[in-house]
């Protein structure tokens, strides 16, 4: 489940972009979400 909204949220940043800068921002937040829900599951083990 967790997988699916992570692509999901990338998918969703990775459309929103219209430049390039816009699109390393993208690619950052997309990041930081990924390792986010990463250290919650960690946490929940």
């Amino acid at each position: 489940m967790r997988m699916t909204l992570i692509a999901f949220a990338a998918l969703l940043g990775l459309t929103a972009c219209e430049t390039a800068g816009g699109f390393g921002q993208d690619v950052e937040n997309t990041g930081e979400f990924i390792e986010g829900s990463a250290q919650e599951v960690q946490n929940d083990l």
